[in-house]
């Protein structure tokens, strides 16, 4: 890749060409949890923007820029009070939509409050993430994902921060081929301990632990094609080995992983056979990032408590900054790498991708590349980013930026993680795929694009 190009797909400040496309979204703003306790107010900086999210007294969100018009006096400690927020440092105060509701140090009956103005942006909040608007004009419909329609006890919500720039860290989870590497594990785990853990489980319609697949096939077959909604990702594992006896296979039986590219900047994947992740990546500037992750089930309702409890030790509060990180090598152990993971990096794996991420540099240098077969999703995902740029920059709509009849039509889609026959495994996974999703309480079978 050229450096200049380099630079227009991974610069997403206001002006820039990657910035503008991707203020076109809606964009992945806070948790849910970060607004509860005494002062429902958080500071967060999305694509280079400084903002302050906060609830109003009756319960209403308010999604503003964090400088006071009136002398930049920063919002992010103003009073919540009398139905918006105010200015500690003359008292304006400002509604939910940015008005000017009193200016109290000016004199009685002054106009000026008409006058002024806070950027403000729409803001929703769907199952434990708040969602902001920051592009021109009215911002478009949400696509039907499952991880958007599911109901709020059958999806939970995290994030954690990663210091890179949030290319590098999204290609990492649309990258097939890594997971037999970067998360191989030398033991396997009771996949009944596995609840919530990603690689844990036992593959569907199998006893085979993820982690032994991962382990014993490392050059999977990858396809990809696209789709309405980004990219569908196939990755193959023909069975040939030995199963958990230690009994060989004859390679009757394929594993298939199934993952999606969903457009702008997420993926999608299993987390066990009825429960997804769908992660977003959300610029906090050129050289940072938040990841956002909705873990949505197709079944039974999620452990919210247990599925934060495995997580919320891993970072510090209220940053969600990760407690392992450069400072202190990220917790290697070369004991470990010997017998235990690939790594050294111990058992999460969020920590290897961030190992992984943060060390290909702030804004990975991709002048010095060298791909190969196994990186056809990411240069597919290239190409699809920049023809979207462009567009944007020609003044069209890019992607997936949809009126409400055609958003709806966006399903899905079905991620896999299972074992089946290698001959005719698309028509046997389809028909489990979609048994599974008929006797869901609320999903339905989707059409061939999912």
């Amino acid at each position: 890749m050229r450096e200049e190009e380099n630079i227009r797909l991974t610069r997403t400040g206001p002006g820039a060409p990657a910035g503008e496309w991707m203020r076109r979204y809606w964009q992945p703003i806070a948790l849910s949890e970060e607004l509860d306790g005494e002062r429902p107010l958080v500071a967060p900086k999305v694509m280079g923007q400084d903002l302050v999210l906060f609830r109003d007294e009756s319960g209403e969100l308010g999604l503003v820029d964090r400088g006071c018009p009136h002398r930049g006096a920063d919002l992010a400690l103003g009073r919540l009070e009398d139905g918006g927020l105010r200015c500690c440092f003359h008292g304006w105060l400002f509604g939910r939509d940015g008005s000017c509701l009193d200016t109290p140090a000016e004199p009685l009956g002054s106009p000026l409050k008409s006058r002024v103005r806070l950027g403000s942006y729409p803001v929703r909040e769907i199952n434990g993430i708040v969602w902001g608007y920051l592009g021109p004009g009215e911002p478009p419909e949400l696509p039907a994902l499952d991880c958007f329609r599911a109901p709020a006890d059958h999806a939970f919500a995290w994030k954690g921060l990663l210091d890179c720039n949030w290319l590098q860290a999204l290609e990492v989870g649309i990258d097939p081929a890594h997971a037999s590497y970067l998360h191989r594990f030398f033991q396997d785990e009771d996949p009944e301990d596995g609840y919530g853990k990603q690689f844990r489980a036992a593959s569907q319609g199998t006893d085979l632990p993820m982690t032994k697949i991962l382990r014993e096939y490392g050059r999977p077959d990858i396809d990809a094609v696209r789709t309405p909604y980004g990219i569908r990702i196939t990755a193959l594992r023909t069975l040939d080995g030995t199963d958990t006896q230690g009994l060989p296979m004859d390679g009757s039986r394929t594993h298939v992983r199934i993952t999606h590219q969903v457009f702008p900047h997420a993926f999608h994947i299993p987390l066990d056979a009825e429960t997804a992740i769908t992660q977003w990546h959300v610029p906090i500037d050129d050289t940072s990032c938040y990841w956002f992750a909705s873990f949505t089930s197709v079944g039974g309702p999620v452990d919210r408590e247990e599925m934060r409890r495995q997580r919320v030790d891993a970072v510090t509060l209220p940053d969600y900054r990760p407690r392992f990180g450069r400072a202190n090598n990220y917790g290697y152990d070369p004991a470990e790498q010997r017998t235990t993971t690939y790594t050294g990096l111990g058992t999460d794996i969020n920590v290897h991708d961030q190992w992984a991420v943060e060390g290909q540099g702030a804004v990975q240098d991709r002048t010095r590349e060298h791909l190969g077969r196994s990186d056809k999703v990411i240069v597919m995902y290239r190409r699809m980013l920049g023809e979207a740029v462009s567009a944007v920059e020609r003044g069209e709509d890019p992607p997936l930026v949809l009126p409400p009849e055609e958003a709806g039509r966006i399903q899905g889609p079905v991620t896999l993680d299972g074992i089946g026959p290698t001959d005719g495994w698309q028509e046997h996974w389809t028909t489990v795929t979609a048994k599974q999703r008929a006797e869901s309480s609320w999903a339905h079978p989707l059409g061939t694009d999912g």
